[in-house]
């Protein structure tokens, strides 16, 4: 039993306009979009100076549902193990802010929104994204809310990613960065599990050229096999033996090429219940922005930081292979660096990459002392 509390109860998602055709969002890569809605949610009190505000951001295939309960749900929001009364992201105390992210599918304009310049679902004629561009409106979701500086970002494997690039390239606006179960460039293995699931939704019949929507259908058999290889990178080999071993999934054998283990009926479950909140192309294009993302490898990147310190914590777990514990001590290398002031923790758990997601009491003990601390930074010293 987990040492921290209850959940935030009952939220709702809000919808904003941030860009129109009179102020379009200019993507890194030149293009513009004329127009970005973007869904989120809020949690916790905005105090009177508005300081104590924090920002969560979402995994690949996350959204602006991070905490509590919708009407009508199962389960709660994605990170409600972190966000809530009394749990690391206490919102006893921070004004907890998660937003959906720009290419995404649950509210916020991406691949299949309407391209207001056709008033058909834009397909591939939607711009290819940068970790920058979701930085960029995320921001400006901060503006619209009236916050100018964050006590904290935090994001865990994707999210981490995009925390690290604001942190680099904003760091006057953030006072600590949690980083978790991320990476700053993925390593070539990474890249291709990527690349076979793009692959098995381009692949698919049914998708079309990418204009599947123009046809009522969707590449459901391609995207529930990218998501079922996804899953098997996102535990361990300790962590299949220990939930699933050999076991069937029925109490006889088939003998066939149907589901005869239990850990074939998982995938198969994992594939399926995708299918419902998740959008195909959303996941081309986010995947795209992973493999393209390498921070460090521009020149000067750290400058900013230089004059601007942020307090970041980096933790990893020992089995996840996805993103390894090699992956957050690059992280840690190049601030360090930098001088930067980073605390890095690699907590054990037999679940992998999904731990971040998980209740693990070592971890959360670790980013609820992280975020409690009200250290700041002077100089190359630590003064409280």
């Amino acid at each position: 039993m987990s040492e921290f509390g209850d959940g935030v109860g009952v939220t709702n998602t809000q919808f904003v306009t941030l860009f129109d055709a009179r102020n379009p969002l200019h993507l890194v890569n030149g293009e513009r979009l004329d127009e970005v809605i973007v869904s989120y949610e809020t949690y916790g009190t905005l105090n009177d100076d508005r300081s104590n505000a924090v920002f969560i951001c979402h995994a690949l295939t996350g959204d602006a549902h991070a905490a509590g309960w919708h009407e009508g749900d199962k389960h709660p929001g994605w990170w409600d193990v972190m966000i809530g009364p009394g749990k690391p992201i206490d919102t006893n105390r921070f004004f907890v802010i998660a937003d959906n992210l720009l290419g995404g599918c649950q509210g916020t304009t991406g691949p299949s929104s309407i391209n207001p310049a056709t008033g058909e679902p834009w397909g591939l004629d939607f711009p290819l994204l940068d970790m920058r561009d979701f930085n960029v409106v995320h921001r400006a979701l901060l503006d619209h809310l009236g916050i100018n500086h964050l006590h904290a970002l935090v994001g865990g494997s994707m999210g981490g990613m995009q925390v690290l690039q604001w942190s680099m390239d904003h760091p006057e606006q953030v006072h600590k960065a949690v980083i978790v179960a991320s990476s700053a460039r993925l390593t070539a293995q990474n890249i291709a599990f990527s690349a076979v699931g793009r692959q098995a939704i381009m692949r698919d019949g049914h998708f079309h050229g990418g204009y599947f929507q123009k046809y009522d259908t969707s590449p459901d058999t391609g995207l529930a096999i990218a998501r079922m290889m996804a899953h098997i990178t996102y535990t361990s080999e300790e962590g299949f033996e220990s939930k699933f071993g050999r076991n069937p999934q029925r109490d006889e054998w088939s003998h066939g090429f149907g589901v005869d283990f239990a850990v074939e009926g998982y995938l198969e479950h994992q594939g399926e219940v995708f299918l419902g909140r998740f959008d195909a192309l959303s996941y081309l294009y986010l995947t795209r922005v992973m493999d393209y993302f390498n921070p460090f490898a521009e020149p000067g990147c750290l400058d900013r930081l230089l004059d601007d310190p942020v307090r970041f914590l980096v933790v990893s777990f020992d089995t996840d292979w996805r993103f390894s514990t090699e992956a957050s001590r690059h992280i840690v290398r190049q601030l360090t660096r930098a001088d930067q002031p980073v605390t890095f923790r690699d907590i054990r758990s037999p679940w992998g990459h999904d731990s971040f997601l998980l209740t693990i009491d070592d971890y959360l003990a670790t980013v609820a002392a992280f975020m409690k601390s009200d250290t700041t930074y002077r100089g190359t010293s630590w003064e409280r």
